[in-house]
């Protein structure tokens, strides 16, 4: 198994994984009882995390405060937590996926995070850019009717297998 290696390319650092990488993105919910001053750290220790298991961070962005769209419960020590707000953040990296198995058991332990979803993904930028679109310019397409397409029949197995390659674990 080759390890990552950032090879000196035409001036510009370029990100080479080894022969069993992939790219993977974690995104994740920390309890809001973290103070707003230490969430920089829980980011920092969550970055150091994906180093040790040798991964490459891709881009990341740092948690910030949200209101869920419904509470979510979490039992450490026994004792059940309720949360209506929660610390968003999500980190795109380059890992073998034998140490994500590893490093989601890491996650699983933390008692910061509340939820976490690590899915297989691109290198790629894949964040959609919302258009603007004034009144006057904008005119609808002119709509087919309903009755010349026929409609196809959705395989709700097939859905299942489309979803489950895209969760990673």
């Amino acid at each position: 198994m080759k390890f990552m290696e950032v090879m000196q390319v035409g001036g510009e650092n370029e990100i080479s994984g080894g022969v069993d990488s992939k790219v993977y993105e974690l995104g994740y919910l920390l309890v809001p009882t973290i103070k707003e001053e230490d969430v920089a750290a829980s980011y920092g220790n969550l970055k150091e995390l994906v180093s040790s298991f040798a991964g490459e961070i891709i881009g990341d962005e740092m948690p910030k405060m949200i209101n869920l769209a419904y509470s979510m419960q979490k039992i450490t020590s026994n004792v059940r937590h309720k949360w209506n707000t929660a610390y968003f953040g999500w980190t795109k990296f380059l890992m073998d996926p034998q140490k994500v198995l590893e490093l989601k058991k890491r996650l699983d332990l933390d008692p910061n995070f509340i939820r976490f979803l690590i899915l297989k993904t691109v290198k790629e930028n894949t964040i959609a850019v919302k258009r603007f679109v004034r009144g006057d310019t904008y005119k609808r397409p002119k709509s087919k009717s309903i009755d010349s397409e026929t409609a196809v029949p959705i395989n709700q197995e097939e859905i299942d297998k489309e979803i489950d390659a895209l969760v990673a674990v």
